[in-house]
């Protein structure tokens, strides 16, 4: 069982041998799943933007880690980071399509350039990073794709139209991917994660603190580590009959606004 006070957790070796690449994991969810897979046996290479952080992640985890500043949204970028993945581990098994881009604004006040940008990132992204693994894990006999979308591709939320658009795209994606690439043995699920206590998620103030997860039935935001462990499951053997599926890790709060008091 996870510690999520501390975010650690048993090494199994649920992921021996597998090598993965894992996007945007500088920081936050992508940084958990990092440390969580090299913990469990994975060879695992880094990507992000933010090469400081990823470098110095990446220095701790050891041998079995490499970071690379990467650009998700570019195709020869996408092209060098699966090289160097099969060049450095000699194969590649598992690909998280994690990182992101995330604001709030309304339809009417979005432009066309932050639209494009968020479907570049969040939706592009994730098309190239399906695309170009797809040699190299029919190659190793088959593996695992996480997508990782969001709630807000699950259901309508205000002030997410060019987030949410994304995030339905790769909901989307998903799906085709995995009828496409199953005759490859290469399964392809999608995250749907509500409030992860990240950077990514906008600050709890003092005047808010009590009551911003007050509605969601467990009544606060979830851990990294959290998001990770359903993650590392899809990315395991664990998980070997799941493909097309989507999986809400969300405290509840697309279930429903939690219980009120019990009639009497």
């Amino acid at each position: 069982m996870t510690d999520t006070s501390t975010g650690t957790t048993p090494s199994t070796g649920r992921l021996a041998g597998k090598v993965a690449i894992i996007t945007g994991a500088a920081r936050g969810q992508g940084e958990a799943e990092a440390r969580l897979f090299v913990a469990e046996g994975a060879s695992v290479v880094m990507t992000d933007v933010l090469e400081d952080e990823g470098q110095t992640v990446a220095k701790e985890l050891g041998d079995a880690a490499r970071f690379l500043r990467h650009n998700v949204a570019d195709e020869a970028d996408w092209q060098r980071v699966v090289d160097t993945a099969v060049a450095e581990f000699g194969l590649l098994n598992v690909v998280v399509n994690n990182a992101a881009i995330h604001w709030l604004r309304a339809i009417e006040d979005e432009s066309l350039e932050g639209f494009n940008r968020i479907l570049s990132v969040n939706l592009l992204g994730t098309f190239l990073g399906i695309r170009t693994a797809i040699g190299p894990m029919r190659a190793a006999g088959g593996g695992s794709i996480v997508n990782i979308s969001s709630i807000a591709g699950m259901t309508g939320l205000a002030w997410h139209g060019a987030y949410g658009s994304a995030k339905w795209g790769v909901r989307g994606l998903t799906k085709t991917a995995a009828v496409e690439l199953g005759d490859d043995g290469i399964r392809v699920n999608s995250v749907h994660p509500g409030p992860i206590a990240t950077a990514m998620m906008s600050p709890v103030t003092p005047d808010d603190a009590p009551d911003r997860f007050a509605q969601l039935p467990l009544r606060r935001a979830g851990q990294p580590i959290e998001a990770a462990e359903l993650v590392l499951w899809l990315a395991s053997d664990a998980s070997s009959y799941v493909t097309g599926g989507e999986f809400v890790i969300d405290g509840g709060s697309t279930a429903g606004r939690r219980a009120s008091e019990r009639p009497s």
